[in-house]
């Protein structure tokens, strides 16, 4: 790993955090770890058009890994020890959140949609022109939920390396109540890791190219959600 990717790998400052903070911090962050790699460990995985990523790999490209929220339990266990960049936004909660998916080897730029968008978009960028991976949950930090936002689009033009849609989906799994109805993979099901085809961004993108291209990109989300639907419900 180059030096200037070591940081995102290293467990951020909690300096501005109170002490009861800084235990529910590292506290959370180690539980949550454990909770989602025991169940890791009993998942059993599959992935349908794993040559749409290979292509990508094939052709010296880094991908930007774009998905749901609602789906980072399994995609941080399937994923896991790729040396992928993600961007964490700079709220309380996304402290843990980050110490959690760094124990799987996924580096951490801080930034989000509301709060260092900027910021997080240059890091990113900077990560991935140093040849890290990244992933976006293409309908974080907050949502609206299943909504593609334009952050992965501007990654993707400034990098030149492309988007590469996809989906987890369990056999069996608990959803949790909160805005993305988060998925919790039940321990010992089955899931399914559906790939499209991978979407470019020309460098020279005017507004309406990326547009354009977030309505693709929303598509071939959308269309992996009923393809999940219909692997989850047949026999």
């Amino acid at each position: 790993m180059q030096n200037d990717l070591a940081a995102p790998f290293t467990f951020g400052s909690l300096a501005r955090y109170t002490f009861r903070e800084r235990l529910v911090i590292r506290l959370v962050g180690l539980v949550s770890y454990v909770v989602v790699r025991i169940i890791g460990l009993t998942v059993r995985f599959e992935v349908t058009n794993p040559e749409f990523e290979g292509e990508v790999l094939s052709a010296g490209k880094q991908p930007i890994y774009s998905f749901w929220h609602d789906r980072m339990v399994t995609s941080t266990y399937f994923f896991r020890n790729r040396g992928i960049i993600v961007l964490s936004s700079q709220s309380f909660d996304s402290e843990y959140t980050a110490r959690c998916i760094q124990r799987f080897g996924f580096g951490i730029i801080k930034g989000s949609s509301s709060r260092g968008a900027v910021a997080g978009l240059v890091g990113m960028i900077r990560a991935m022109k140093a040849g890290a991976p990244a992933a976006f949950t293409v309908d974080g930090p907050k949502g609206p939920r299943y909504e593609v936002k334009s952050g992965p689009l501007l990654l993707a033009k400034k990098t030149g390396n492309p988007l590469v849609p996809f989906v987890i989906e369990c056999k069996r799994f608990w959803r949790v109540k909160s805005w993305d109805r988060l998925q919790i993979p039940k321990p010992f099901t089955r899931a399914n890791v559906l790939f499209a085809e991978p979407i470019y961004v020309h460098a020279k993108a005017d507004d309406d190219e990326l547009e354009s291209k977030r309505i693709e990109l929303q598509a071939a989300l959308d269309r992996l959600v009923e393809d999940c639907k219909t692997w989850r419900n047949a026999s």
